[in-house]
């Protein structure tokens, strides 16, 4: 499957310091049921988001003129935990993130990032908050993958790490299988050479 490619991104960043935010919390299960993975940005953070009549909650960050589609989210500890639903990611699309960045992260929300498009950093909880300090009032944050580097308006870029082969999927805007094709003739050719040393190893090519 083939993504927009993240290389450098620049924009707003909202703050969201709760901790143990699960999926159930990004989006509600009975969304995905219903509603493709490009319908769910409406039902992002929910219960969070909307008062009960179903207006918007002023106070929810994503609410608030200076972050409204932001495309980074500064999370606190464990972001992304509980379930493995796929469409957490998408609905964080949907409401325009590209980027999380927190302390931790459920093991298979991260993974799931990276399959669709979404780099997520770890960075020390003291690092999260000083990039909210930063970008509090809608300075613009800018993340380059390239350089692998954070940069806050008016501050010292902050290095980051991810593993080498996720970052040349998000810098090409492909999952695995997508990484995997970028080789395609290198596999054809070794089963090519492989019918021809084992062609007992592959009765249906004859």
């Amino acid at each position: 499957m083939t993504m927009q490619p993240f290389t450098v991104v620049t924009g707003a960043a909202a703050h969201l310091p709760r901790a143990n935010v699960d999926t159930d919390v990004i989006v509600r299960i009975e969304r995905l049921t219903t509603l493709g993975r490009d319908q769910l940005g409406p039902y992002c953070f929910e219960a969070l988001r909307y008062r009960e009549d179903g207006s918007d909650d002023p106070d929810f960050v994503f609410n608030q003129p200076a972050f409204r589609h932001a495309p980074f989210l500064l999370a606190g500890d464990n972001f992304g935990c509980g379930s493995s639903r796929e469409g957490a990611v998408n609905a964080l699309q949907g409401l325009g993130v590209r980027c999380v960045i927190a302390p931790s992260f459920g093991d298979i929300f991260f993974s799931n990032c990276f399959q669709n498009g979404v780099l997520p950093i770890r960075l020390a909880a003291s690092q999260v908050e000083a990039l909210a300090a930063a970008c509090a009032h809608g300075e613009p944050l800018t993340v380059d993958l390239q350089q692998c580097s954070i940069q806050a308006a008016g501050g010292v870029a902050t290095p980051f790490t991810v593993d080498p082969l996720r970052r040349e999927a998000l810098l090409h805007g492909l999952d695995d299988i997508g990484l995997t094709l970028k080789d395609e003739p290198l596999i054809l050719a070794w089963q090519e050479a492989d019918r021809q040393r084992r062609p007992w190893a592959w009765p249906l090519a004859a």
